[in-house]
């Protein structure tokens, strides 16, 4: 999926970079650092944001690519903000095994002497990226020459896919001091919010919109996009635990640590077997061992069965919301394709 029509993608933010580099020259070393860091910050990923946009809109016939792709760009860049801060939030140095912008500042505040501040230069330089590439990622759209209307709604989805994703990631954060279990329902509710609308539910809407489309093919995409956004993340929490770091790039016993509120969680909570599950959750030196016969628990309390089984029901409404008379054969079965891959993965 992500390599649909993406070059031009990385070829746009080649540009970006290098202009902002040259500007950045002129404030110091350490500002031009922060350019670097971003920049790799923004290189490497699946891209499936951009490529969801061209897809929609060349599958709904927009033809103009000089158009679409920095509506692509924006949302990539929307991503790369939200990894940045997510980051911090999580007080993570490094993403699949890579120094992030926090971890290479820190190395370079040591490189510079100055060791005591290094927590202060790693957040801070963090932050600053993160805002910086969602300040571009407005203006993106906001420099785009289209008409005045459709500049307005591009921008309102935007402005939309950052406020509910806001919301999401603060209750992320907060549901973790939970005394007791969150229900299935508040937890999906999260889930839609932090990822499913910025992630897919947005950029699909933002190519369509831009094609020209009808209002029932927004529409369509749209409900595809929350679902499908869904069925992703639950992929992604049950990978949390029962996933392959090797594959994954993540730790299986962070989630477990933290006590983060996932779908197995909230099934668990829900059955006998969780008086035995709840004195590891939020465990902070939990162990391989204590994660180990946490998963044997939560299969047997049949948490693992149940959040398997809801990503796949999201994923199956995700593609019978994809209306034919709405949305075209060509880009209805790649997006069905897409749905596949969203549960039957392994990072």
């Amino acid at each position: 999926m992500h390599e649909i029509q993406t070059l031009g993608v990385g070829t746009e933010l080649q540009r970006f970079f290098a202009a902002a580099r040259l500007r950045a020259s002129d404030y110091g070393p350490h500002y031009v650092a922060l350019w670097d860091s971003l920049e790799q910050a923004s290189s490497g990923g699946k891209r499936v944001r951009p490529a969801l946009v061209l897809a929609a809109f060349t599958g709904l016939g927009g033809t103009d690519l000089t158009l679409a792709t920095p509506v692509a760009v924006s949302f990539e860049l929307l991503h790369t903000a939200f990894v940045i801060h997510d980051d911090v939030i999580d007080h993570d140095l490094d993403r699949r095994g890579v120094a992030n912008i926090a971890g290479q500042f820190t190395e370079r505040a040591l490189a510079h002497g100055a060791g005591h501040q290094a927590g202060a230069w790693a957040v801070t330089a963090a932050i600053l990226a993160g805002d910086l590439a969602l300040s571009e990622a407005h203006r993106a759209l906001a420099m785009l020459p289209v008409d005045l209307e459709m500049r307005g709604r591009l921008l309102d989805l935007l402005d939309r896919a950052v406020f509910v994703s806001a919301a999401g990631e603060l209750a992320d954060v907060t549901n973790t001091a939970s005394k007791h279990p969150l229900t299935v329902t508040q937890v999906l509710s999260t889930l839609e919010q932090k990822t499913a609308v910025y992630s897919f539910e947005a950029p699909l809407q933002a190519g369509a919109i831009l094609a020209g489309a009808s209002a029932a093919s927004i529409d369509a995409l749209g409900a595809f996009g929350r679902l499908i956004g869904v069925a992703f993340q639950l992929t992604d929490d049950i990978l949390g635990v029962f996933g392959d770091p090797a594959k994954t790039g993540k730790s299986v016993l962070t989630d477990l640590r933290e006590g983060k509120q996932t779908t197995l969680i909230a099934h668990a909570g829900t059955t006998p077997g969780w008086a035995e599950i709840a004195p590891f959750i939020g465990k902070a030196d939990l162990t391989e061992a204590d994660a180990e016969a946490v998963r044997g628990m939560l299969r047997s309390c049949g948490a693992l069965q149940a959040a398997d089984e809801l990503a796949t029901d999201h994923c199956t409404r995700a593609v019978a919301a994809l209306d034919p008379a709405a949305v075209p054969t060509p880009l209805r079965e790649l997006l069905i394709t897409l749905a596949g891959t969203a549960v039957n993965r392994s990072r």
